[in-house]
């Protein structure tokens, strides 16, 4: 008698292909935003939560009877204690995990902030980095696909599947105006 380890016991995982985006609904929606100053951005080393442990923008889930963008400017005022000014929309982001859970993500960028420097908190230690040398291998994996977009000012719509931090599928395109 054969014994199965424990990753072949599981359900294979989907395929990219097979998600009907269409009709995709989130568990979860969450914002992430960019504040650029003087060709960087502010960045956080994330200290809880999903994500712990990765380089992101401050950001997080949006709360009943918000706006996705009240949620990014509350966000960024809870992780790093500045207020961002300048406020656009910039993308979005839809994440299909294998195991069920998902997240829609509205991504902004902002021009500035008040309120002082950014500050450490239980959540986020915040930091400066260079845009020409972003820490894409402390980051996730899709930051890479959608984030110069973002840096072009381009509109983007991204859709990913992981398997915990493992990208296993993605597609990001500009979305007609």
């Amino acid at each position: 008698m054969t014994t199965k380890s424990p990753s072949e016991l599981r359900a294979p995982a989907p395929r990219f292909s097979a998600i009907d985006w269409a009709a995709w609904t989130p568990v979860e929606r969450a914002t992430l935003l960019f504040i650029r100053r003087n060709g960087e951005l502010l960045l956080i080393d994330k200290k809880r939560g999903l994500g712990a442990g990765k380089v992101n923008a401050p950001g997080g889930r949006i709360e009943p009877g918000e706006t996705a963008r009240e949620a990014a400017i509350r966000e960024v005022r809870e992780e790093v204690g500045v207020t961002p000014t300048g406020v656009a929309p910039a993308g979005r982001l839809r994440f299909q995990f294998v195991d069920g859970h998902s997240i829609e993500g509205f991504v902004f960028t902002a021009t500035g902030y008040t309120g002082g420097e950014p500050v450490e908190t239980d959540e986020a230690r915040p930091f400066w980095a260079a845009i020409d040398a972003l820490p894409f291998d402390r980051m996730w994996a899709d930051d890479r696909h959608w984030l110069p977009w973002l840096l072009a000012g381009r509109r983007f719509d991204g859709r990913f599947l992981f398997d915990g931090d493992r990208m296993l599928g993605r597609a990001v395109e500009t979305p007609a105006d």
